[in-house]
């Protein structure tokens, strides 16, 4: 009976987590400011802000909404340029893409660079390539294995790691490498795997765990998202910075893990 009383009691605090969650989690979105200190930068583009939306996964009304919230966030912090980094749809299914449309429509007006890569979710029952003319309408250059330069720096955008085929030098193939390089890449997993030369990757996917312990454990952790789950790591041979995303995927619900507009300002080191 002591085994039972405490499963239930187990249960029963689970679903008040996802409860709560669900109710108040999801619609805690922040804006964090980072600033990132980076040994290969170049003093001449000190205090490059750049601003990432991450993980939408748009379903529903109430995700199309928190993709537009998160959009004006982004805008209003004055970036030099806006990345995203994927997973736009949950999975491919009549009417998504046109709730794309409609969560990514703040975007249509902001006359600064924005560039996208995919992620996984874009490949689920479809082909990510089905994005670009949305995307094209709206003046967001989506990548697939290839390199933009931007305000003198070289943006270059790889295909999602479980779902697609990332390939980094193909992607810097004619690149103008005098400029600083940043990388684009859903999955943070394998950025240590990146070439020498990269000042900076950017990545999403983990959902920065999406449901923590007050401890901040997350007991679930997707492919390619368990060694680098969130924030900045710059000891890796090319630093990382992993956003908790905006979205959710499962149950629409997060726990000690709101979601995450993030503006960068990144800056040469002193050391």
């Amino acid at each position: 009976m002591r085994i039972g009383h405490a499963l239930n009691l187990t249960f029963g605090a689970g679903i008040g987590a996802l409860v709560y969650g669900g109710l108040f989690g999801l619609r805690d979105l922040k804006l964090e400011h980072h600033r990132l200190d980076l040994p290969s930068w170049p003093e001449e583009k000190d205090g490059y802000r750049i601003a990432v939306l991450a993980d939408p996964h748009v379903r529903d009304p109430w995700s199309v909404r928190l993709m537009q919230r998160a959009i004006l966030m982004a805008i209003e912090s004055e970036p030099d340029v806006i990345c995203l980094l994927g997973d736009y749809i949950s999975y491919w299914r009549s009417g998504a893409l046109e709730l794309v449309e409609d969560a990514l429509a703040p975007l249509a007006d902001w006359p600064g660079p924005k560039l996208a890569v995919p992620g996984n979710h874009d490949s689920f029952s479809g082909d990510p390539k089905r994005l670009v003319p949305l995307f094209d309408r709206f003046g967001i250059e989506l990548l697939f294995n290839e390199h933009r330069v931007v305000d003198g720096v070289v943006f270059i955008g790889l295909e999602s790691a479980l779902e697609g085929m990332p390939d980094p030098m193909s992607a810097l193939q004619n690149a103008p490498l005098e400029h600083p390089v940043v990388c684009l890449w859903h999955e943070p997993d394998w950025a240590d795997l990146l070439p020498e030369g990269i000042a900076l990757a950017l990545s999403g996917h983990t959902h920065g765990g999406q449901f923590l312990t007050p401890w901040g454990w997350a007991p679930g952790l997707p492919t390619g998202g368990k060694r680098f789950v969130r924030g900045f790591f710059p000891d890796l041979p090319v630093p990382l910075y992993v956003s908790r995303g905006i979205g959710t995927t499962g149950p629409p619900s997060r726990l000690f893990c709101p979601g995450e507009v993030t503006l960068l300002r990144v800056h040469a080191s002193k050391t």
